[in-house]
Parts: C-alpha cells; sequence; structure tokens
C-alpha cells in the first residue's frame, strides 16, 4: 500500500498587497502591447500606504497614461474606500521608466532569449484540468471569495485574503481534504462568529463540494487570529513577483525561481514557462504519463534552449529519452516560436496575475490547450482513450 502524506499549497486573493503589484504590472504590459505588440517591457511595482510605484525598462513607439493605468487597476481591484489606507483616488502614483538596455536588445532582436535560466512546466492527472489539487482548490477557494464580496452576498469582506488547503495523498493519489484554511480583510464591526459561519457557508462548502476527493470530514479555520480590519497595501507592502509559487503549482512541482508578472513574452521567464506547461498537459493530456514535469533553459541571445528534459516520475508509458525527442521534434521551442504558436503578443496578462497562470480554461489561456495530444500519440505509436 503507498504510504499517506499531507501536502499544503496556499493561494491569495486579488486584493493582496503583492497581487495588486503584479496586476498592475501586468496592466502595464498591456497597454504597451496592445498598441505595440513587439514592445518590450520590464516593469516592477511596489505598493504601499497610499502610494503605487512603478519602474521599469521599456522599448516601444507606443504611449500610454501610466498613472491611469494604475488607478483603474486598483479601482477594479476595489479599493475604493479611503478608510482603507490605499485606494484608487488618493494614492500617489510615481513612476520612474527608463529605455531597454541595448545590450539587452541585441540578443532579442535576432530571435534570441532575453534572459537566461531554467524554466519548468509540470502537469498531472489528479484534477480535470490537470493541475495539482491542493494549489487548484486554494485557487477557487480565494476566487469565491472575491465574487461573494463584489457581488455583495457577503457585503462586510475587503479585499485582501489568503486561503490554504492540505491534502493527503496516498502515493501520487490525492485522497481527502485535510484541512482548509481562509482568511479575509473585514469591517470593523463584524464578529468573528459570524464571519466564520458567512465564509463555511458561502466560501468553504461550495467550492470543496465540487471537488473529485473526500470532503466528509475536514478540519476548517476561518480567520485564525480573530481579527483582520487593517489589510492590503496599508497593511503590508506589496511587491511585483513575489507570489511566484501561488502562480504556478503551490510548491508541488519545481520552479526556476523567475517570476512572471511584468514581463513582455521575450522574456522566456514567461513565455518558456508557459511552453513548458503547454508540453506537460499535452503529455499527460495525450495518455503519455500520469504526471510530467518539463524544464528548459536557455542563454541569453540564443533562440534554442540550451537543454530540454522530460521526467515522468516513472509514471510515463514510454521512456523519458524518448518523450524528450520527441517533443524536441514537435514543439519549437525558440522563443519566437513560443510566442507565435501561443500568440504570446498581445495585452491578455492582466487576467493572469491573480488566481494562477496554470489550469484556467478562459480563452486568453492558450498554453492550457490540448491542441498537440493526437501529434504526440501518433509520434509515440500509442491510441487510445486520452486524460
Amino acid at each position: 500500500m503507498a504510504e499517506k502524506h499531507l501536502f499544503t499549497s496556499e493561494s491569495v486573493t486579488e486584493g493582496h498587497p503583492d497581487k495588486v503589484a503584479d496586476q498592475i504590472s501586468d496592466a502595464v504590459v498591456d497597454a504597451i502591447l496592445s498598441q505595440d505588440p513587439n514592445g518590450r517591457v520590464a516593469c516592477e511595482c511596489i505598493v504601499t500606504t497610499g502610494l503605487a510605484f512603478v519602474a521599469g525598462e521599456v522599448h516601444t513607439d507606443a504611449y500610454i497614461d501610466v498613472p491611469s493605468t494604475v488607478r483603474g487597476v486598483i479601482r477594479d481591484i476595489g479599493y475604493t474606500d479611503p478608510h482603507l489606507g490605499f485606494d484608487f483616488e488618493a494614492a500617489a502614483v510615481l513612476t520612474s521608466i527608463d529605455e531597454q538596455s541595448g545590450d539587452i536588445a541585441m540578443g532579442v532582436d535576432t530571435g534570441g532569449a532575453g534572459d537566461q535560466g531554467m524554466m519548468f512546466g509540470f502537469a498531472c492527472t489528479q484534477t480535470d484540468v490537470l493541475m495539482p489539487m491542493p494549489i487548484l482548490i486554494a485557487h477557487r477557494l480565494v476566487q469565491r471569495l472575491a465574487e461573494v464580496r463584489k457581488q455583495g452576498i457577503i457585503d462586510y469582506i475587503k479585499p485582501d485574503g489568503k486561503s490554504q488547503v492540505t491534502i493527503e495523498y496516498e502515493g501520487h493519489v490525492p485522497k481527502r481534504i485535510d484541512t482548509v484554511l481562509v482568511s479575509t480583510q473585514h469591517s470593523a464591526e463584524v464578529g468573528i462568529d459570524r464571519i466564520r459561519k458567512d465564509l463555511t457557508k458561502e466560501v468553504i462548502r461550495p467550492v470543496v463540494s465540487g471537488m473529485n476527493v473526500d470532503a466528509s470530514d475536514y478540519r476548517i479555520l476561518v480567520n485564525p487570529t480573530g481579527r483582520f480590519v487593517k489589510g492590503g497595501p496599508a497593511a503590508d507592502t506589496g511587491l511585483t513577483g513575489r507570489k511566484i509559487i501561488v502562480d504556478t503549482y503551490g510548491g508541488y512541482a519545481s520552479h526556476g525561481g523567475g517570476c512572471f508578472s511584468g514581463k513582455d513574452p521575450t522574456k522566456v521567464d514567461r513565455s518558456a514557462c508557459y511552453a513548458a506547461r503547454h508540453v506537460a498537459k499535452n503529455i499527460v493530456g495525450a495518455g503519455l504519463a500520469d504526471e510530467c514535469t518539463v524544464q528548459v533553459a536557455y542563454a541569453i541571445g540564443v533562440a534554442e534552449p540550451i537543454s530540454v528534459m522530460i521526467d515522468t516520475a516513472g509514471r510515463g508509458k514510454i521512456g523519458d529519452a524518448k518523450l524528450t525527442a520527441i517533443v524536441r521534434d514537435v514543439f519549437d521551442l525558440t522563443p519566437r516560436g513560443i510566442m507565435d504558436r501561443l500568440k504570446l503578443r498581445r495585452g491578455i496578462y492582466r487576467k493572469t496575475a491573480a488566481y494562477g497562470h496554470f489550469g484556467r480554461m478562459e480563452p486568453e489561456f492558450t498554453w492550457e490547450l490540448l491542441d498537440m495530444v493526437e501529434i504526440l500519440k501518433s509520434k509515440a505509436g500509442i491510441s487510445g482513450k486520452t486524460c
């Protein structure tokens, strides 16, 4: 019998300070790419009490109104009340944006990678979207938290919040939910008993009941300290790129270390991670493995990856070396090939900056398409039902 163990992943709401920064950075990327698909953007943001500071390097002929872009993001998230210490009208917006280094452009202009580094993609059969179960449930909890706030179903919730989910596994298989934790910012006058009752009923139970796992007996924790009134950037400084595990696989799979938000798709930190997920998901979707990790690595200014690795953790239908050869034959993993195949030169990134970059089936998320399944099966010499 496979050994039992627990695994935990977390997610955060769009009003979490780090996610506010990510969304601002990606809104700048979107604004530029919408006018100039070949624009180069590296945009960072810091948010704190009454302040949003945007800095970075840009190469484009487009013009965008950065302060208006920033204020629009803050407003849409829900920071509209000056009493929260951070709101779209009163917050100061400072900018420091310079031209991208010509040294970097020399390599990128010829189709090379915008930086060195290694990137990972992952897929598994734990859920219908081929994502690890803990991070998927954690994302759906905070998405539901935002939904009940914006729809007024729970009218005292504020934008900041977190979730955490612990799953009991037997080997590689998720068997039951062990613990669900949700914390939300709230109005000062609301008592903890009401918060716990409302979130259990309107957020936790609806999400958990829709998952294909034993949820008959699990621990629920809601706002464990008992009070979460001060939140958002007024309580905690937010920075672009500080939630990279939330953005990917919740710690269940490897991460190369680079963040996504604020970067145009010539930066392989972003585009190659999307490509690696696309490869991994199609391998698992084709039934060639129950679990798949893809690593690619690049040198700055060089188009072809310097290495490609497929690891199915002993759960593949064919050998990893053969799978690696098939992937190198089928997928164009040059930066230009990735951008063309996945249609990445568009203003699609702000949506990715909250609730995860993977496991979502909105039309912008082209790296989630199972569009290479049949060719992979054919190359592998395998036929039959796919995932």
